[in-house]
């Protein structure tokens, strides 16, 4: 696979993997069409269903809802200190106007700097907690696989028939967990 791009994640190289195989045991035997067993589940979907991912969003939410209230009541003290600034610089000497200026100037560089931090550790949490809804989605999605003997599941695909997609079946199972 060394010809792929660098940025091409793993799942989704697998998949294509997956759904080439599928796609070749369907056009090699006509006969086998029948006696092969496929599935379907929308992963979007689950992400925004599943209760795992749900209950993800709103932990995220608290986590960083303290910061992001910071962030907000920060740019709202630059913008008043801004427009004070704007309305009074006429009657500044230069040595006030300067500093004031340079004080605004430092408060937006730190503005600028913990919204940059804030949008890195909010990303690198919801990640975190994406791989752990998948990971639970992923072993509901074998013990579905293994018990209605399914051989092979696809979880990225252009167009699906509804009747192989087994997301209902996948999020009623995260639900009874």
């Amino acid at each position: 696979m060394k010809f792929l791009p660098q940025f091409v994640p793993q799942s989704v190289v697998a998949a294509t993997q997956a759904a080439c195989c599928a796609l070749a045991l369907l056009v090699s035997s006509p006969g086998m069409a029948q006696e092969t067993k496929i599935g379907f589940v929308n992963t979007e979907r689950i992400l925004r269903e599943a209760p795992p991912a749900k209950a993800a969003q709103v932990k995220i939410e608290q986590e960083f809802s303290k910061r992001e209230k910071d962030l907000q009541e920060l740019s709202a003290r630059i913008k008043v200190m801004s427009e004070k600034l704007d309305k009074d610089a006429s009657v500044l000497n230069e040595t006030d106007r300067a500093r004031r200026q340079r004080e605004l100037t430092d408060m937006d560089k730190d503005f600028q700097r913990k919204q940059r931090e804030f949008r890195e550790d909010l990303n690198q949490r919801r990640n975190e907690e994406v791989a752990n809804v998948l990971e639970r989605t992923n072993k509901v999605i074998k013990q579905i696989a293994e018990a209605e003997k399914y051989d092979i599941i696809l979880q990225d695909a252009v167009t699906v028939n509804p009747r192989i997609d087994i997301t209902d079946k996948v999020l009623k199972a995260l639900n009874a967990k």
